[in-house]
């Protein structure tokens, strides 16, 4: 086994598909298909089975799973002791909040420990960071939530020993052009979005999810894209959109879009990362660090 195939191997199962693991590793998926490929050769036996969700592991698979985690944290230890290196702290993030609330996290942390580095690793899907913070590939991630517990804003959180704080609020923004119906309307609820089209995302997309609970299934669900084509399209009146306050904020003040007159919670910016982990010398101040005064 060669540790650049444990690598290819780790990040399907974070990610799910062949597909995006490779675009993690920068790799085109035929390379990646061909690294486990030859990775189920050299040990005999079948590693993954495509399931409903993606790629799932075997029971051969599973076994392998904590050998190969053991094995790529050793040998990142080795590289790091011959050296002389300190470990930073590896954050994930949501792609969503890599441009606002990532810089300002960072800010705050140097600030406060401007011992230790940070390596930030954006991914597009949360259950990639989970999964990474699970397998301590990172250290804790950086997602939208709201609630008591994790994945209350909707989604199913992956059974281990997870813990979180929430960092502050991200606001939330019902949009639409300012042509529509509704923009003329003062004050708006959930039924009256009952058959409007609503522009979303992917079921698992935090602002889908979001308007799921704050509205119910009364609009019609329109599949469009990520934020900047959810913007887009609500800009040329093809639905209303809900969006993070802070990607409408220049668009609401020009003009091109309006806010509707209803009321949307706001959903948290949370750090998640494993209790038990906390056991690792200074984890907790360094976690806490990150965290608003």
């Amino acid at each position: 086994m060669e540790l650049r195939q444990l690598r290819t191997f780790e990040a399907v199962i974070r990610h799910r598909t062949v597909t995006d693991a490779a675009i993690a590793l920068d790799l085109a998926p035929s390379s990646v298909s061909q690294q486990i490929r030859t990775l189920e050769d050299t040990l005999g036996v079948a590693l993954f089975t495509r399931g409903p969700r993606g790629m799932e592991l075997t029971a051969a698979g599973k076994r392998l799973h904590g050998w190969a985690r053991a094995l790529l944290q050793q040998a990142e230890q080795a590289v790091r002791d011959v050296r002389d290196e300190r470990r930073p702290l590896r954050l994930g993030a949501l792609e969503t909040l890599a441009g606002v609330y990532v810089p300002q996290v960072l800010a705050r942390f140097a600030q406060r420990r401007p011992d230790i580095d940070v390596e930030v690793h954006a991914d597009r899907a949360r259950d990639g960071l989970l999964n990474g913070v699970l397998d301590g590939q990172l250290d804790a991630a950086l997602l939208l939530d709201s609630g008591d517990a994790i994945g209350g804003l909707g989604f199913a959180a992956p059974a281990g020993p997870l813990t979180y704080v929430d960092l502050e609020p991200v606001p939330l923004a019902l949009v639409a052009a300012p042509t529509h119906p509704l923009a003329e309307r003062d004050r708006l609820g959930a039924a009256d979005l009952a058959g409007e089209r609503l522009l979303v995302n992917v079921p698992e997309c935090s602002f889908w999810l979001a308007g799921d609970r704050i509205f119910g299934a009364g609009p019609r669900r329109v599949p469009a894209g990520g934020v900047s084509v959810m913007v887009a399209w609500a800009e040329h009146g093809l639905g209303i959109s809900l969006l993070p306050d802070f990607a409408v904020t220049d668009r609401i003040r020009s003009g091109t879009l309006v806010r509707l007159g209803l009321p949307v919670p706001d959903l948290s910016l949370r750090l998640v990362w494993r209790e038990d982990h906390e056991q690792v010398p200074g984890m907790r101040e360094i976690l806490y660090a990150a965290a608003r005064p």
